[in-house]
């Protein structure tokens, strides 16, 4: 989706992407470069009560990293008697 900006600087975000990301009149959003790259994000009122729950699944990240752990140094052992 194409937009043009303005001599101000101004930039229209077209409404259906205002409508999908709920944004409204005042509503701030922050300007990233990612090396090239523009992003308009927006800004919460309270980030944390956004975040929350963001992590949240059927699995612990402690035991995730665990079983990575354990599958590495079976991987090690198998390299060690072949070697």
């Amino acid at each position: 989706m194409n937009v043009r900006l303005s001599q101000k600087g101004w930039v229209v975000i077209p409404a259906a992407l205002r409508k999908k990301y709920n944004l409204k009149p005042g509503v701030e959003v922050q300007v990233v470069d990612y090396g090239g790259v523009l992003s308009l994000v927006p800004l919460h009122r309270d980030p944390i009560r956004a975040g929350a729950g963001l992590l949240r699944g059927a699995d612990s990240l402690a035991q995730g990293v665990v079983e990575e752990h354990r599958q590495e140094r079976a991987r090690d052992e198998v390299r060690l008697r072949a070697g």
